[in-house]
């Protein structure tokens, strides 16, 4: 396991205060404010840490305020439901007592029935496609203090691998999807619900992104401001967030600065894993104007 994804796994690793509150940390990064994916995966831990013998199977989110990386979060989780099959949990994340995030999520007991998934798309073997250091190595008119300041954070907890290269600094106009082959950045325990929270984690990395694409506009210009405004999961089988999952995502609309997503995931041989929605904040205000 990789120094990046045992710092995740730590990140997952949440303290219980009380029956229904957590406290969880942050990274020591230079952030402007707190990965919309780590406070949505630690959520997901507190409301499975009050849920015994039944599997996620959907989320929908919030993002509310800017998280302090500087300060923990507090994660205080409301038992709305325990019915015979379904369960239901409400989490508030907390910082400096006011919310910050909020999220449900609903739990199923076990059950078999009648059953039918998308097809997966056709994609090249994530294997033949370059890594994000070498991208970035290789990329052309990006400017040397970003390459820099990426190197210098080092490995990342997730092994994200598009198949045309991605428009993270790119400004080109590209159709409104993505195809990126993502996977844990090393071996994970045998949890469950871990695997699905390192997929929530690495589900808010891409999708504003993908918006973009359309756009001369690449994620780095200093006259964007992108941030995840609301996010939902759909869990429909089971998977392993350290075996490679295809990224399929597609942006539906644009309009009063706001990027509607949606996507799949699906493991190598072919099964849906996980459905996502996301509509991020995308406000372009380019410089001298």
């Amino acid at each position: 396991m990789s120094d990046a994804l045992s710092r995740l796994l730590a990140l997952l690793d949440l303290e219980q205060l009380e029956v229904n509150l957590f406290r969880g940390v942050s990274p020591d990064e230079d952030r402007q404010r707190v990965f919309g994916g780590q406070v949505a995966g630690q959520a997901l831990i507190a409301a499975g840490k009050t849920v015994a013998g039944r599997a996620v199977h959907s989320l929908q989110a919030y993002f509310l305020r800017p998280g302090d990386m500087k300060v923990p979060i507090l994660y205080d989780v409301d038992r709305l439901r325990d019915g015979r099959t379904f369960t239901t949990r409400r989490v508030t994340a907390i910082q400096h007592g006011r919310p910050i995030f909020a999220l449900s999520a609903s739990f199923q007991a076990p059950e078999s029935g009648l059953e039918h998934q998308a097809p997966m798309p056709e994609a090249p073997d994530p294997e033949t496609l370059p890594t994000f250091r070498e991208r970035l190595l290789a990329a052309e008119d990006v400017p040397p203090e970003f390459v820099k300041h990426m190197l210098d954070r080092g490995e990342h907890p997730i092994d994200s691998r598009p198949v045309d290269g991605g428009t993270f600094w790119v400004r080109e106009r590209h159709p409104a999807r993505s195809l990126v082959w993502i996977r844990a950045n090393g071996r994970l325990p045998e949890d469950p619900l871990l695997h699905q929270c390192v997929a929530t984690y690495a589900s808010d990395m891409t999708l504003l992104e993908t918006a973009i694409r359309p756009h001369p506009i690449a994620m780095i210009d200093d006259g964007l401001t992108a941030a995840s405004l609301d996010h939902s999961m759909w869990f429909h089988r089971p998977f392993r967030a350290d075996e490679w999952l295809l990224f399929a995502q597609d942006s539906w609309s644009m309009s009063s600065s706001r990027g509607f997503t949606t996507a799949k995931l699906f493991t190598r041989d072919g099964r849906l894993a996980v459905s996502v929605a996301q509509e991020g904040f995308l406000r372009w205000k380019p410089s001298g104007r």
